[in-house]
């Protein structure tokens, strides 16, 4: 992973996430159990975990991200007592092989990392995989647009964006992704937001999935 990966891309997703942070606190407040967060980036929704959260798995494929999560929720544990760091693990690995045993989680968080996983169906089965039956998956993520003019400007631009986002897909049909891997839905909201640039990029799908019982 080069220079752009893991420090210039980062802090971009920092700007994208400050502004969904009323979406992510909703969506990690949710949790509970174990939980594992696939692709945690900076660890930018760690502190919002609720005491419910028993323990959380913090999965990242880079080390350099992933040591900057680490460093990050110590700060913050510094500044906020309450946030105990004792229930935090950090693991480095991708979504697609992950180490962990079948059924072994209660909870599983995506937020925003889908777009960029490399196999993605297979790190959407892996999650699956990894829930206990029952166990729901919390999404946040950014998808391929309706059909119309809009959805034709992501297919156009995607090959380039995903050389300038590091592997991101502008055009990826997430929802259909976690559906083929088994997920049922309990809830889902489709919906452009408008605190996120640009435009087409802008798509999105929040809620919740469940692993059937």
């Amino acid at each position: 992973m080069g220079i752009h990966e893991a420090y210039i891309l980062p802090a971009i997703m920092d700007v994208a996430l400050a502004g969904l942070r009323d979406e992510r606190e909703q969506l990690v407040g949710r949790a509970a159990g174990r939980v594992l967060e696939v692709g945690v980036g900076n660890g930018a929704n760690l502190p919002f975990y609720p005491d419910a959260a028993r323990e959380v798995v913090a999965l990242e494929p880079c080390a350099t991200v992933l040591a900057r999560a680490q460093k990050r929720l110590g700060k913050q544990a510094r500044q906020q007592p309450g946030i105990d760091l004792a229930r935090y693990a950090f693991v480095r690995g991708g979504a697609e092989q992950m180490d962990f045993e079948d059924d072994s989680f209660d909870t599983a968080v995506a937020c925003l990392v889908f777009c960029t996983i490399p196999a993605a169906q297979r790190a959407a089965s892996e999650v699956f995989r990894v829930l206990k039956p029952g166990g729901k998956l919390l999404f946040l993520e950014h998808v391929r647009c309706p059909p119309g003019t809009m959805q034709r400007v992501q297919n156009a631009i995607n090959p380039a964006w995903k050389v300038f986002a590091c592997g991101c897909h502008l055009n990826r049909d997430t929802e259909a992704l976690f559906s083929d891997a088994g997920f049922a839905y309990n809830r889902i909201e489709r919906y452009r937001n408008p605190k996120m640039s640009p435009p087409f990029a802008a798509y999105m799908i929040k809620g919740e999935a469940l692993k059937p019982v």
